[in-house]
């Protein structure tokens, strides 16, 4: 692979910025450029022979500015700091890049230098293969960048380089590196009173879905609560879809973990609208998690029967969760169970789906025991074990929470293991029977009342 290879930008393709004067600047200045540019191209066809050899020429590119800083020195650097990196030679990598940085003020462009930047970040971000990310090597890079961006009053290229930075962070798992660099993001975007700066809704909301992000990932749902709101409450700028997916589908994670069904299912498919928009993958999963949420909040509408879902209806990735859809539908608690077991790769694997499987089980065997029951007033449990193919112990925790919500009036006889049933009249009879219990005892407290009175 060649070093251009593994580069974002190519040096030798950017059109750099000029005053448009193309006058006379003399001829001994121009014979020095030609013979700095003719040596940085030499250096270049050295790289696949042998990259020691590049870099010593790379540094008499440099040697031959004699002080006075320009495009050809910087490039040359950006090559040394590359190269350095790919041969292992840290030590030497950091120092290029520190005189590399020193060309960011006035040697060229805003742009160029950004690109620059971002291409030897985005080199050492990456482990080399076989090995570990050099984490500590990766934060010294990014503290001089930023140093010397602060320097240079970059305050764009400071933020982006930042959050560059956090992003790496939180894909690592580096939490408590990343609450700093999000404090010192915030700081950044905050007036003397120390609010949010509003004029900032772009940058703000960037900061917020990274903080999402991780309070998502440590479970810190009191923080996790009060940034979402923030971050919707920010109607100053004009949200990225990539970006509004992330803090939708944090939300609705954070209001599963509530059991606000609801609230989730409409947070999933904002979510799911948001990254479909922009195609990103995470749409299918999106998906996967709003089906999830159709089916725990009981709901009778079918989510693919919307526009944007159902072309993803017959999805590889999704077809698991539209079959089980139809076995919930049904009460079909069997084919429900051997989709679970023969899709456990698209659905039980997902770490957050699994969390509700549960919940989903609990739901539909519910709905299978009510109809169960409807015939019965007097029924073994072993018998509705052996029905809903569960243990004992769990169908009688399936009753205990039916007669606890009113959705049945009976009695659990454990000694002769069976249930009771008082009556099968329906749960509107005996609501309607304790409202009238109610008002008779509001009666008798008026009576009460104005006997005293007289």
């Amino acid at each position: 692979m060649s070093d251009d290879d593994d580069m974002m930008y190519d040096d030798d393709d950017y059109d750099y910025d000029n005053d448009g004067d193309d006058g006379d600047d003399g001829s001994d200045d121009s014979e020095g450029v030609v013979e700095i540019e003719n040596l940085y191209y030499k250096s270049k066809a050295l790289i696949d022979d042998s990259i020691p050899q590049a870099i010593e020429s790379y540094e008499k590119v440099v040697e031959l500015e004699k002080g006075e800083k320009s495009e050809w020195g910087f490039k040359a650097l950006k090559k040394m700091v590359k190269l350095c990196y790919k041969i292992g030679k840290h030590e030497k990598m950091t120092e290029k890049y520190k005189s590399f940085l020193t060309y960011i003020k006035s040697a060229v462009t805003s742009n160029y230098s950004e690109r620059g930047i971002t291409a030897i970040l985005d080199q050492v971000s990456v482990p080399a293969p076989g090995k570990a990310l050099d984490l500590d090597l990766v934060q010294t890079l990014y503290d001089m960048t930023l140093k010397a961006l602060l320097d240079a009053k970059n305050e764009r290229v400071w933020f982006r380089t930042n959050l560059k930075l956090a992003k790496l962070l939180f894909e690592r798992e580096e939490y408590t590196r990343l609450a700093k660099i999000l404090r010192d993001l915030h700081k950044s975007c905050e007036l003397e009173d120390g609010t949010d700066d509003q004029k900032k809704g772009s940058q703000l909301v960037d900061i917020y879905a990274l903080e999402i992000q991780m309070y998502t990932a440590t479970k810190n749902h009191k923080k996790l609560k009060e940034l979402y709101g923030k971050a919707l409450e920010i109607k100053s700028a004009i949200t990225h879809p990539r970006i509004m997916g992330i803090i939708r589908e944090c939300g609705g994670k954070m209001h599963m973990s509530e059991k606000e069904w609801e609230k989730a299912h409409t947070d999933f498919f904002e979510a799911f609208k948001n990254y479909d928009e922009v195609g990103s993958p995470r749409r299918i999963q999106c998906l996967k998690y709003l089906v999830l949420a159709n089916m725990l909040m009981l709901s009778s509408i079918n989510p693919f029967d919307s526009t944007e879902a159902k072309p993803y209806k017959s999805d590889p990735e999704i077809l698991a969760m539209t079959n089980l859809v139809g076995a919930y539908e049904r009460n079909d608690i069997i084919q429900f169970e051997k989709i679970l077991r023969d899709n456990r790769k698209t659905i039980m694997d997902d770490p957050f789906i699994r969390m509700y499987i549960e919940d989903l089980l609990r739901n539909i065997r519910t709905q299978v025991l009510l109809k169960l029951l409807e015939p019965y007033t007097r029924i073994r449990l072993p018998f509705i074990s052996q029905e809903l193919n569960i243990p004992a112990t769990e169908v009688e925790s399936l009753l205990v929470g039916l007669i606890l919500d009113n959705k049945i009036r009976g009695q659990i006889d454990q000694v002769n293991q069976e249930l009771r049933l008082e009556s099968s009249k329906s749960a509107h009879y005996w609501k309607y029977q304790a409202i009238n219990k109610w008002s008779s005892q509001l009666q008798s407290l008026q009576g009460t009342i104005v006997n005293r009175l007289a």
